[in-house]
């Protein structure tokens, strides 16, 4: 407890995002004064599975699941084209299960091991912002892959075939997109090999945490009540692997609860829902796009959901919205780090090959989302 109080204590102190929520959260509370209807504004539902999944996944992470797939399939590698194909990849699909930010953090500094190992330091900055442009359009794909799909396919009650069709034709399109930029570096042949095979550190526990993981899915499916998994997950978990409590992002949880507040108050002010409704009615793609550049995706889905008529424009918006500044999508900021590290006096590189990139995939997905809608 003393450990979970701590990072608690640690968020506070650092987490940006969540202090801009909790103070946009007690302005509203001037106009909107404190009520029962706090507490119905927020949406536990979708709290309890992004608890339940952030608990799951870490496990299987530490677990070394991920890396063990990432080493079987780097073993196939033949050139420098493939290594980079199947690493930008693998971070693209990924994102689809384990979520943008978990992508990133297991496969990027993987990437820069890899990379460095096989002589290709130049490379590693392409690599990153590619990897970082994967997770965020990889994860577009499935309400698992990042917080605000998660969060709109609750809001608006998609189905899971419905939402992965209404994805479909963006995530191919950055697919198509990924592969070709990832297909531009030499195909000179090289070998890659690792001292130390990555093991799964315990069967057993692996089975339980899979099991686990079932149990989320049936919960985002709407077949397991959601406060059933929660008790599930928090009973096993405090039985079997009582530190993954440490590894929860409550900064992500917080921020939920104050924009849930938040939006919930803005509702409650005439004047202003009626401008936002206003301003989606006449610009319902581009201002979720704008406004993620801005405060970054997730605040902006929570922000805009309770004004926007087109849930679909909203959706693609707001993911479409996570390329751009490097705060568009919070994910971006892991691999920004852990670049930083590898390579301090190499940031104005990378952040002119980032935002290149992301202004490149910004207008190649927005383009397709305004062919999709002449055609529907």
């Amino acid at each position: 407890m003393k450990n979970i109080a701590g990072k608690i204590y640690q968020i506070l102190r650092t987490q940006k995002v969540l202090d801009c929520a909790f103070v946009c959260m007690v302005v509203s509370m001037f106009w909107v004064p404190p009520s029962i209807g706090y507490i119905k504004a927020i949406d536990w539902r979708v709290l309890a599975l992004l608890f339940s999944l952030m608990l799951v996944i870490a496990a299987l992470e530490r677990q070394g699941v991920f890396r063990l797939l990432a080493q079987k399939l780097l073993l196939k590698a033949k050139t420098q084209r493939s290594l980079v194909l199947i690493l930008v990849l693998l971070t693209f699909f990924s994102s689809m299960l384990i979520t943008n930010d978990v992508a990133l953090i297991t496969f990027v500094p993987f990437a820069i091991l890899i990379l460095q190992m096989v002589g290709l330091q130049k490379s590693i900055a392409y690599v990153v912002v590619l990897q970082t442009i994967a997770a965020n359009t990889g994860s577009m794909l499935t309400p698992l892959g990042n917080p605000q799909n998660l969060y709109l396919y609750n809001y608006y009650q998609y189905s899971v075939g419905e939402f992965i069709w209404a994805m479909l034709p963006l995530t191919l399109v950055a697919l198509i997109v990924l592969a070709g930029a990832s297909l531009v570096l030499s195909a000179k042949e090289l070998s890659v090999d690792f001292a130390e095979k990555e093991r799964i550190k315990d069967r057993n526990l692996l089975w339980v945490n899979l099991l686990l993981f079932g149990l989320c899915i049936l919960s985002v499916l709407r077949i397991l009540p959601y406060y059933i998994l929660v008790a599930i997950i928090i009973a096993v978990m405090f039985a079997t692997q009582k530190d993954m409590f440490i590894r929860v992002d409550y900064s992500l949880l917080g921020t939920f609860i104050c924009f849930f507040v938040f939006v919930g108050n803005l509702q409650e002010i005439p004047a202003i829902a009626e401008f936002l409704k206003a301003n989606l009615a006449d610009y319902p793609l581009i201002l979720p796009i704008i406004t993620s550049q801005i405060i970054s995706n997730v605040p902006a889905a929570l922000l805009l959901s309770g004004f926007a008529e087109n849930g679909l424009l909203l959706l693609w918006g707001v993911n479409i919205g996570g390329l751009g500044t490097l705060i568009a999508s919070m994910a971006s900021l892991i691999s920004y780090k852990y670049f930083v590290r590898f390579a301090p006096k190499e940031t104005l590189h990378y952040m002119k090959l980032f935002t290149i990139a992301n202004i490149i995939g910004l207008i190649v997905l927005i383009a397709c989302g305004m062919a999709v809608l002449k055609i529907m």
